[in-house]
């Protein structure tokens, strides 16, 4: 399996350098042959779908490949990984759809069903995890929170080169761990990023730094390994700024801006969309959402064929 890692690593490098490889690689250990880098759906808008259900759904949509959500209230128990992990992937292999990521909670790699969870992920084909999220505790100097977190990441990068597996932690917008952005570059600075590394997400580094964003992005380049997509529009309520999830191109997230700060530094990575708008509490994982599947999976579409043309008019959708 590590070998299988390593070729995978390798291979996405080269199509970064714009190498011609043999996409088969991409398929890893998963039956059907994946692009050469997927356009994921994170799974948490669907969770109220069966795997079947779920496979039929992502294939009218659009969707060739899924990140799916392996967490508390996911499609996958984190107790029932070993289970229902392969009949997930299964299902949606049937289905035609690769799972070549996965959504976690995993931020203590102490934590029994850590070392269950990843090699059952990698035994079956899933490439990257993203983590749980760490904390910073207010009774600790920013630097102390920084410097334990840190033993975190160190036994994780061992763990992911045990199972070979990439694991990636998401930058997202607060007071959180990775909220500065800048403060990933410290936890991962002596880490291997191909084993951890970041899930980049434009939407929560706009927020934070809407100026200052590609700074951000410059610094943790080498460790941004999948990037996670979506969009915003700042609104007022009562006086007071708040912050609308909205469908892709409805914002002010400048993505012609981003992908051409990712082409200059090289970073073309697999891709999820996450589904963050207004979809009657399917954005929240809700099991009964007030919206029904069929409008649900319209604005899905309408997203990903956005993003689709949007990667076109950049020239690198041929690299997914």
């Amino acid at each position: 399996m590590k070998s299988s890692r390593r070729n995978f690593i390798k291979t996405t490098s080269a199509v970064s350098a714009g190498v011609i490889v043999n996409p088969s690689l991409f398929a890893r250990q998963q039956k059907i042959q994946a692009p050469k880098y997927p356009i994921c759906v994170f799974s948490k808008c669907l969770q109220f779908l069966d795997y079947p259900q779920l496979g039929e759904a992502l294939v009218k949509i659009g969707f060739n490949s899924a990140e799916l959500s392996v967490r508390n209230k996911g499609h996958v128990l984190p107790e029932n990984v070993a289970k229902d992990l392969p009949k997930a992937i299964k299902i949606l292999q049937q289905s035609g759809i690769t799972v070549p990521m996965m959504v976690t909670g995993i931020n203590n790699p102490d934590e029994p069903l850590t070392e269950r969870v990843l090699g059952t992920a990698s035994e079956h084909g899933v490439g990257y995890y993203r983590m749980g999220y760490l904390h910073y505790d207010p009774k600790k100097s920013i630097m102390e929170n920084l410097d334990s977190h840190r033993k975190v990441f160190d036994k994780l990068e061992k763990l992911n080169r045990k199972f070979g597996i990439q694991g990636c932690y998401q930058n997202h917008a607060g007071t959180g761990v990775g909220g500065p952005v800048w403060d990933l570059y410290w936890l991962l600075k002596d880490f291997d990023p191909e084993y951890v590394g970041v899930q980049y997400d434009i939407r929560h580094a706009i927020v934070e730094g809407a100026k200052s964003w590609p700074l951000g992005l410059d610094l943790l380049s080498p460790w941004i390994k999948t990037w996670a997509i979506k969009d915003f529009d700042w609104k007022t309520l009562n006086g007071k700024s708040i912050i609308e999830n909205v469908p892709l191109g409805d914002g002010v997230v400048d993505f012609d801006a981003y992908l051409e700060e990712a082409i200059k530094h090289k970073i073309i990575r697999p891709t999820t969309i996450h589904y963050e708008y207004d979809l009657g509490g399917a954005e929240h994982g809700k099991k009964n959402p007030t919206m029904g599947i069929a409008e649900i999976s319209n604005y899905m579409k309408n997203d990903l064929v956005w993003l689709k043309n949007k990667y076109k008019s950049h020239n690198i959708l041929d690299l997914f």
